[in-house]
């Protein structure tokens, strides 16, 4: 049986030294709420939504394990605003396997994106990205993700490891439902070195520095085989140069 990792967790004090000096940092659920002044029942309220994503119709290995939604945003000097809604495009050079197509995926409900909090997520990871990268309009793709066993197995990143051609990359751990597996790898793109690790916390966050080191998420499987199980996450992409696609 293999050992499951700890996240090596920093405090918010150390995120950004973190995410400069190795690539990424981990943050955990009670520093995320302190981070954005966000209560456990904010959180939860924002969650409702990911009880009604739509399926993923662009699967290209035929699964039906993936439900999701796309909406994009501007993040400007802690100010947020929606975006006209657009397909998600990636090159093949970052998604060898859904790359070069555009998916027009449902947008995040109009309810979830007027909730107090939902700003505060956007602006917050905003700052981490301007910390990183320096003073800039941010180009904000926003991906709720709900992974399930629906066939057995559910691959959070069916494309494997990869980038995602952005510069910082946020995954909150939302929820975990009767599953095993989903275990979070973070590689250094151009070294050998790497961590692995399972978030377990409710919105706990995993940060990436996109141009520095690459990520995937291994498969799930139900705990029990008569029970369906879920992964829910937030990803969230912040580019400087305007939205994939042109």
């Amino acid at each position: 049986m293999t050992s499951e990792f700890q996240p090596p967790y920093v405090p918010l004090s150390d995120m950004d030294r973190q995410l400069q000096t190795h690539g990424f940092a981990l943050i955990s659920a009670d520093s995320v709420k302190t981070w954005l002044d966000a209560s456990t029942a904010d959180l939860d309220h924002l969650h409702q939504a990911w009880d009604d994503l739509p399926p993923d119709e662009y699967l290209k290995d035929g699964g039906r394990y993936r439900r999701r939604r796309h909406s994009c945003f501007t993040v400007t000097d802690g100010q947020v605003a929606q975006a006209p809604h657009r397909a998600h495009w990636q090159p093949l050079e970052y998604n060898a396997l859904h790359g070069g197509m555009q998916r027009w995926f449902e947008p995040m409900p109009a309810d979830m994106v007027a909730q107090p909090v939902w700003n505060r997520v956007l602006a917050r990871i905003g700052d981490a990205a301007t910390a990183l990268r320096g003073p800039r309009t941010w180009f904000v793709e926003a991906h709720p993700f709900r992974i399930d066993t629906t066939d057995g197995i559910g691959r959070p990143t069916p494309e494997g490891a990869h980038r995602d051609g952005v510069d910082l990359v946020a995954v909150f751990m939302v929820n975990r439902h009767r599953i095993k597996g989903g275990e979070s790898r973070v590689f250094e793109a151009n070294g050998p070195s790497g961590q692995r690790f399972t978030l377990r916390e409710p919105w706990s966050l995993l940060l990436l520095d996109d141009a520095r080191v690459i990520h995937e998420s291994t498969p799930i499987q139900p705990l029990d085989s008569d029970a369906l199980g879920w992964r829910d996450t937030l990803v969230l992409t912040y580019r400087s140069d305007g939205f994939q696609g042109g």
